[in-house]
């Protein structure tokens, strides 16, 4: 499996005293420097962490893949054409909402999600769904086009240590050989850790984790490119 680092909350540090310090671009060349096969960043509406000026520089400056995290609105769209990153992966935005708290309702709006994702693809950007493991959002995906789904491992990373861990990781072990078998492409993140992660392996066919704030974390501990090297073992 591939890992790619989501470097939002080095930009929720810089945000908190409105300053430039610590540098986003300088983070997102660390982790490619330590085993990041790309960089996510989630681009909100609201800006709270993640800005405009980010996502350019990144363009720019990164060696391995932008994978830009966003809403499924025209504003977000129109970036995305116009900066080309390498994947877009679209996901539910609630302004009140501390970090994202599920997937994206495909089945309810097959038609929106499609028509948004056909320019995207068009002009040679990956696109992904960050889904629930849900049968039927698995389904109403590989109906738009798209070429990947992300599997949102939230509800397994709450429950990992618990009595209902088994169930939560069952869950998305069948999600992925669903979204295997219709012809998907399969990424799989939110809430992993350096505690539960290994049980992604038991899982065939997952091509990237995509993880952050555990990586971010830790790296007040031990420094940032040891805390990319921690996780890049354990994903490898």
């Amino acid at each position: 499996m591939l890992l790619g680092v989501n470097i939002d909350h080095v930009a929720t540090l810089r945000n908190a005293r409105g300053g430039v310090e610590p540098d986003t671009i300088k983070a997102a060349e660390i982790c490619e420097l330590n085993g990041a096969t790309s960089i996510t960043t989630h681009l909100r509406e609201d800006r709270r962490h993640i800005k405009d000026s980010d996502v350019r520089m990144l363009i720019r400056t990164l060696k391995t893949n932008l994978n830009l995290e966003m809403a499924v609105t025209d504003e977000m769209q129109k970036i995305a054409l116009e900066i080309v990153p390498h994947s877009v992966c679209l996901v539910p935005e609630k302004r009140q909402e501390i970090t994202t708290e599920g997937g994206l309702d495909v089945a309810a709006q097959i038609v929106k999600i499609t028509d948004f994702a056909k320019p995207l693809i068009s002009a040679g950007i990956l696109v992904s769904l960050f889904i629930d493991p849900v049968d039927e959002q698995i389904k109403a995906s590989a109906q738009t086009g798209v070429q990947f789904v992300e599997i949102h491992t939230g509800q397994y990373s709450e429950k990992f240590g618990t009595s209902q861990e088994e169930a939560e990781f069952l869950k998305i072990k069948k999600a992925v050989t669903l979204a295997k078998s219709l012809g998907l492409k399969v990424n799989a993140g939110h809430g992993l850790n350096y505690q539960n992660v290994h049980r992604m392996h038991e899982i065939p066919g997952l091509y990237e984790l995509n993880i952050g704030h555990s990586i971010i974390s830790r790296a007040v501990f031990v420094g940032l490119p040891q805390a990319v090297k921690e996780m890049k073992d354990l994903v490898k």
